[in-house]
């Protein structure tokens, strides 16, 4: 088109808020980015045919690899250059050891975990329009070998031991873990033991801290061997804001984002208001006795079995127009960005607390939210989850555990 220059997209850009000096937008194969390194993922196993699985322009695996595949047809390639269970099959009661799940993922997470460690280039890749961009893993030119050793249910800790070991035998030159329990005794837990052995064989151990946090001590993974990884957040947000009757706003977060008219004001309430035991945390029946008909209703974060979407569910049901979704102070300023169901705008607890203030301060309380899209270069960044595990460590007190982001 006449004036035309260029066209310029937005990119799942870690690598480069990492400071790794990579221009996310021109990554592909043609990048040496862990070039004939071997990835080991022991995790719930993984989907195949995810694009971020594909081999195009990937070379054969090195030499030295000697895993197998354990999926039925050709579903491995360069890329994903193996897959082995390690979690039996079971049968009524009894199980058949003989007999394994297949590598597939039933879960998810270890297809989350592979494909940020080596997932393949994809373009156009989008949660609900947003974040719209380049997806790629951090070592694109990586192979990946997965071990699946959990089932949707539990980790057993004989099949993780398993497939660490095999990883080692296999040829992995990284072994990347995102399980854990609680601290033990390096000598009496399996995954210390196991990846002592692994390091012994000159294999890169990488590690989660675990998501038991805020509280002291609840590391997992602690060993002086591992490199183990904290839960942070990147410098970008899908914003929602919400906008008060007295002219106060605040940002916050939600992957859905309708258009709707910004200027129309709701009235809006607080779902602890009805006085009800645990209302303010907007589970199923919270709001009997309590008119939230075409309001915005505050709702609190947590409660057992009450997502955040859940929560969502209920304001619906109940005719409300949106809900403000409000941090306890356990979870301080962490937001997150989940597909709601109607207008939604998570907060850090200074927010819902000002938001609270403002509703005790007048008789008729109204608000507004307001859809902004994916947002870049947001401050803090990066900064500790609130469920991202802490020091001190507890089997080493010699090691000083950061409480920082990692």
């Amino acid at each position: 088109m006449p004036g035309f220059v260029a066209a310029v997209a937005d990119q799942t850009y870690t690598p480069q808020f990492l400071g790794l000096n990579v221009q996310q937008g021109t990554r592909n194969y043609t990048s040496e980015l862990g070039a004939g390194v071997i990835i080991g993922v022991i995790d719930t196993g993984i989907f195949p045919d995810h694009p971020s699985f594909s081999d195009d322009g990937m070379p054969p695996p090195p030499s030295k690899w000697k895993g197998r595949c354990d999926f039925n047809g050709p579903a491995c390639n360069n890329k994903l250059i193996g897959a082995r269970s390690f979690v039996a099959a079971s049968k009524g009661t009894s199980f058949h050891h003989d007999e394994r799940l297949p590598p597939v993922d039933d879960f998810g997470h270890g297809t989350h975990t592979a494909s940020t460690a080596a997932g393949a280039v994809v373009r156009g890749a989008n949660v609900l329009g947003q974040a719209r961009g380049v997806a790629a893993g951090v070592a694109t030119r990586a192979h990946i070998a997965m071990y699946k050793v959990c089932s949707s249910h539990n980790c057993s800790a004989s099949d993780i031991l398993a497939g660490v070991d095999a990883a080692v035998a296999d040829g992995c030159d990284v072994i990347s873990m995102s399980l854990g329990g609680p601290s033990k005794p390096f000598h009496e837990d399996p995954i210390a033991i196991g990846t002592f052995g692994a390091v012994e064989k000159g294999v890169f151990v990488s590690m989660a801290a675990g998501n038991s946090g805020p509280a002291a001590r609840s590391l997992s993974n602690e060993a002086p061997w591992l490199l183990t990884v904290a839960a942070s957040t990147m410098d970008r947000s899908i914003r929602s804001t919400v906008h008060l009757g007295n002219g106060l706003y605040f940002h916050g977060e939600s992957l859905y984002q309708p258009n709707v008219s910004p200027s129309i004001f709701f009235p809006l309430v607080y779902a602890g208001a009805s006085g009800k035991p645990f209302a303010q945390l907007c589970g199923n029946g919270s709001h009997d006795g309590l008119d939230v008909n075409g309001k915005i209703v505050l709702c609190e974060f947590g409660g057992e079995n009450t997502t955040a979407i859940i929560k969502g569910t209920v304001v619906q049901s109940a005719g409300g127009a949106g809900m403000i979704l409000m941090n306890q102070f356990t979870q301080g300023y962490s937001t997150f960005a989940r597909p709601h169901v109607l207008p939604v705008s998570h907060v850090d607890y200074a927010a819902g607390t000002a938001i609270k203030s403002y509703i005790n301060s007048t008789a008729n309380p109204v608000a507004r939210i307001v859809s902004r899209g994916t947002i870049l270069g947001t401050s803090p960044a990066p900064s500790m989850v609130f469920f991202s595990s802490r020091g001190p460590n507890l089997q080493s007190p010699n090691i000083l555990t950061s409480r920082g982001p990692a």
